[in-house]
């Protein structure tokens, strides 16, 4: 195989768990060198152990961030941006030309897009609004209006999921059942359960005189699963489907990479009603038939890419080449890999400088 030129690509979000996966993925690659820049709010250490330089940043909030981002890139001679947040996407894709300018691409769709998914009630009204079919659904934006978007989803005769519509990593999201109580709830569920109360979720929101955005939905008992795809400009170039068989607070402790044509078909028809650019992770959960139902959409690659990597699909490094302009390879998924997770410690004795550099040998 002909060795290409090597570059050098920065990931935010680098100290989070999906490092060491990302990570394999850029580096091997089997065609070029990449060099990795890490960035990260945390000052660890540990994470240069993976990556070849690291840069303490400000928190995605603060107005200097993307201006520290471009600096970064300026010093580094950077080729691709890996953004991981899906609340940097925006900003990104607002001083795109920037670091175009400086000879950087961004792994960003456009913005409609980003918009649409990086908003679960938003996305939800799109594809009803679409011709899709969705689960009963209530935006909730005061706590005085919990109770009846919990109603118009089917609760108490049913259970109901309710989440945050803007926040990511299992934040905001809980389920309500009318079978389980608070009891049930101590003694019968681990820590991580995504299960309460309505009475604890009522006292919990009238704690503040606001609240993040939320909704309410039918809650659906199947199995959880992703649709992980490149596309480009709404056509899906590669894609594959990974089933959850145990979950984590969201993240798949052992998963399987599985054929899902039902899945296949759904995802075809968003990612072209979006014209989704770059990579996308689409989550599916199964109703009380089987069937997969689209759930949220990350339009950024998932913290699970490695199980398709070593199934064959490189999806980062795919998404690299299509933004240099490279011709892609054809794919062929090795369906039926299965992924464990577990834990592995790292340890240093290295200190991260004050202004947040550092190399690791």
């Amino acid at each position: 195989m002909q060795k290409l030129k090597d570059i050098t690509v920065l990931v935010t979000a680098c100290g989070a768990q999906f490092m060491p996966g990302l990570v394999s993925c850029l580096k091997r690659n089997g065609e070029r060198r990449i060099r990795v820049i890490g960035t990260d709010m945390q000052g660890d250490a540990t994470v240069l152990q993976m990556i070849d330089v690291y840069y303490k940043v400000p928190h995605v909030a603060d107005v200097s961030y993307t201006d520290v981002l471009l600096d970064i890139c300026k010093k580094e001679k950077v080729d691709v941006l890996l953004p991981f947040m899906s609340s940097e996407l925006l900003l990104l894709i607002d001083r795109k030309y920037e670091f175009e300018r400086i000879g950087v691409k961004i792994s960003v769709s456009d913005r409609r897009s980003v918009e649409i998914t990086n908003n679960k009630f938003r996305l939800y009204t799109f594809l009803k609004e679409s011709g899709f079919s969705v689960p009963r659904f209530a935006r909730i934006a005061r706590a005085d209006e919990f109770a009846d978007a919990c109603k118009a989803c089917g609760y108490p005769q049913n259970a109901v999921c309710v989440k945050a519509t803007e926040l990511s990593g299992s934040r905001g999201i809980r389920i309500i059942s009318p079978d389980i109580s608070r009891f049930d709830i101590l003694f019968g569920e681990k820590p991580n359960s995504f299960y309460t109360t309505m009475d604890e979720m009522l006292a919990t929101l009238h704690e503040r005189d606001s609240m993040p955005e939320m909704m309410a939905m039918e809650y659906l008992p199947g199995d959880e699963g992703s649709v992980d795809l490149l596309a480009d400009h709404g056509e899906i170039l590669y894609m594959a489907y990974r089933e959850s068989n145990l979950n984590l607070h969201s993240i798949p402790q052992i998963a399987t990479l599985r054929k899902n044509e039902e899945a296949y078909f759904i995802a075809e028809k968003v990612t072209a009603a979006l014209g989704m650019h770059g990579n996308a992770d689409l989550d599916f959960k199964n109703d009380a038939q089987g069937h997969p139902v689209l759930m949220e959409i990350n339009p950024r690659i998932a913290a699970t890419m490695q199980i398709f990597a070593v199934g064959g699909l490189n999806l980062p490094y795919l998404r690299i080449k299509q933004l240099l302009k490279e011709k892609l390879p054809e794919v062929e998924v090795n369906y039926g890999v299965k992924m464990t997770r577990r834990y592995l410690e790292m340890f240093t004795s290295s200190e991260i400088t004050e202004n947040g550099e550092g190399t690791y040998s």
